[in-house]
């Protein structure tokens, strides 16, 4: 029987197989930041296990709250700064250099093809876009990673989702992650991996593929995996062209991370995208999803552009063309937070940072703080917030604010119009 793309990495990193569905694998690498970091240190700590397995293989950041907004984030970024130190992890990201993780990690190389990852945070998932298995976890299992460099879990079960047809101009990979997630439920792949594979995937970039991969999560996967091709030779080849002669050998090395063609999966479905519209969410779950058109009557006090989902470069180019010469209606509040300093300087040497305070928009630095409620765009009671971020959940970005997800394309027009809308890059509006 053949495997999928989880299974062997799975295989090949297997520790130890202490019950029958119980997997210990090595970690290539253990993400860290200073929102769930810190409990674990202070744990490791007090049980007289202040260690880390490998310096190398960690890689932290300070990317939640951006600068410190309290002296709560202070203290949390103060913790993971100095246990960084104590332990020599080199790859340690402090303010002024740092970015959200799931962008920032990728850019910096440190994922890649075949690797196992884990990180105390539900959207590490984001990194199987590049053909590896990467898990969120809880303290525990964070603080065994940290300390060992192993975690355990049970063997993976998976769903392949086969994404067909042309996406339609001024449609993106957030409105095909909302389609899948609106018909799958929050809870169709609870517990499973989901595989994006067919011609839409081929064709998307990098950071479509990451915006892919980073809401599987919200339909309940453990991680979501994008199968490694050129595409993801020619992002990685900076980082990798010491280890390999040429293009050609790094693609032969990263397709043994590509399923087998009798690979078995818990269910495979085809999904054809060429009729889809620009998505909106409405209510507080992930699947609640609807055309945008039909959300015309939303009326929205904030529009925030950016997060892990939608901060990359490619988002705000496409936020940015839509807003261009315009205006923001002058009932609406309107954010931008491009996801690392590298993306913030491309933004500005394109002239996007312009364009976008022309129209009235805030352009901050990198930081999560909008999306989970903690800084830089939180809602107020009863305020409306289209958003490029992840999650809808009662109270995600401010106590008894409702945030509806869209693609930086819808959340830009929406800026402009004062209520929820289609761009002008979608033709058939």
């Amino acid at each position: 029987m053949g495997k999928t793309v989880a299974e062997k990495i799975f295989d090949t990193h297997l520790v130890d197989n202490p019950s029958d569905d119980v997997h210990v694998i090595r970690l290539d690498a253990v993400f860290c930041h200073e929102i769930t970091t810190p409990i674990a240190i202070n744990d490791l700590i007090n049980r007289g296990k202040d260690r880390v397995f490998d310096p190398q293989k960690i890689k932290a950041v300070i990317d939640h709250v951006s600068p410190a907004k309290d002296s709560k984030t202070a203290t949390q970024g103060k913790i993971l700064r100095e246990w960084a130190r104590r332990h020599n992890v080199t790859d340690f990201f402090d303010i002024g250099q740092n970015g959200i993780c799931h962008v920032l990690f990728p850019e910096k190389g440190f994922v890649r093809p075949g690797y196992a990852i884990i990180m105390g945070d539900s959207h590490t998932c984001t990194h199987g876009a590049f053909g590896a298995f990467a898990a969120g976890v809880g303290t525990t299992d964070l603080e065994v990673g940290i300390l060992k460099g192993v975690c355990a879990f049970h063997y993976p079960r998976t769903i392949k989702i086969n994404i067909s047809g042309t996406l339609p101009a001024g449609v993106f990979a957030k409105d095909v992650i909302l389609s899948i997630i609106g018909r799958l439920g929050v809870n169709g792949a609870t517990h499973k991996v989901i595989e994006f594979a067919g011609p839409v995937v081929d064709n998307m970039s990098m950071d479509a593929r990451m915006t892919l991969c980073n809401m599987a999560v919200e339909a309940g996967a453990t991680c979501g995996i994008c199968y490694p091709d050129q595409t993801t030779v020619d992002y990685l080849w900076e980082f990798i062209q010491a280890d390999y002669a040429t293009k050609a050998d790094a693609l032969k090395a990263f397709k043994k991370f590509r399923p087998d063609s009798d690979a078995a999966y818990d269910d495979v479905i085809d999904h054809d995208v060429s009729q889809l519209e620009p998505l909106v969410t409405f209510g507080f779950k992930p699947d609640n999803v609807k055309a945008a058109k039909e959300m015309a009557d939303v009326k929205i006090d904030q529009v925030y552009i950016g997060s892990c989902t939608n901060g990359r470069i490619e988002d705000l180019r496409v936020a940015a063309e839509v807003v261009k010469g315009k205006k923001i209606n002058a009932s609406v509040r309107a954010i931008v937070a491009p996801a690392t300093p590298k993306i913030f300087r491309q933004a500005l040497e394109e002239g996007l940072i312009t364009t976008f305070m022309d129209a009235g928009f805030c352009f901050t630095n990198p930081t999560c703080g909008a999306c989970l409620g903690m800084s830089t765009g939180v809602l107020a009671d009863g305020e409306v917030c289209a958003s490029t971020t992840n999650r809808n959940f009662p109270g995600r970005m401010g106590k008894g604010g409702m945030v509806h997800l869209m693609s930086p394309a819808t959340a830009a027009a929406s800026a402009i119009a004062g209520h929820i809308t289609n761009s002008k890059l979608f033709k058939h509006s």
